[in-house]
């Protein structure tokens, strides 16, 4: 394997040096990116959603819980299918305790397309406690985006309660939901990186194919 060159520690700390004013650039760019999302619009939400949870029947002011603002993970996972998605299921593992969202008038939560008989079982499977809820039976999903003709899509869904309205303020996908992972920013801190052929990466190094290796926590000694 094409290991990183061995240095002295006094040239590693330099090296280490150089590379600190690049990440403090993309720490005082990921500020700038943060306020200028502070400052998005929002469009009021005028359907009059339904979603079945933990405690029975609610409707999204419900799924707030009391607090002003709501972060919803949009978790796939299609009624009747025995596939549980394993980007998404990686997502929630990395999710930490929610008081400290708690403490700052924020609740997460869970909302999927399946039956909550689809989604307890699975929960209870992957020892998940975070409220899941279901749209099952609501045009809920294909208004947010999630599902069209092409298939079904993950997002996460940021939400401000004023009063009984509800707006919706920010939206990401794809790799916006990704860097929100720990298990990511973590092997982005390594030498090997995440191992995967997209990434720029020393020729000798350990690649292979994207998402190929993504299992549910479970299954990785199976």
């Amino acid at each position: 394997m094409n290991l990183p060159p061995v240095v002295s520690a006094q040239e590693w700390q330099a090296a280490r040096e150089r590379l600190l004013v690049r990440e403090k650039e993309a720490t005082r760019a990921r500020d700038a990116l943060a306020a200028e999302r502070r400052r998005l619009p929002m469009t009021r939400i005028e359907q009059k959603y339904v979603f079945d949870g933990p405690a029975g029947r609610v409707g999204l002011a419900d799924v707030f819980e009391g607090r002003r603002q709501l972060v919803v993970y949009h978790f796939m996972l299609t009624p009747g299918s025995s596939h549980h998605c394993e980007g998404c299921s990686m997502f929630v593992d990395n999710l930490g305790h929610p008081a400290h969202l708690n403490a700052r008038d924020t609740t997460l939560a869970l909302i999927s397309r399946a039956p909550r008989t689809e989604i307890t079982p699975f929960q209870e499977r992957m020892g998940w406690t975070l409220p899941w809820y279901s749209s099952y039976g609501t045009d809920f999903n294909p208004a947010f985006g999630l599902t069209s003709e092409a298939g079904e899509s993950f997002g996460l869904s940021v939400f401000l309660r004023d009063g009984d309205d509800v707006y919706r303020t920010y939206f990401t996908t794809g790799r916006g939901v990704e860097a929100l992972g720990s298990n990511w920013t973590l092997l982005d801190l390594t030498p090997l990186g995440r191992q995967e052929t997209w990434e720029d990466t020393p020729d000798g190094r350990p690649q292979g194919t994207p998402y190929s290796w993504w299992r549910l926590h479970d299954d990785y000694d199976r």
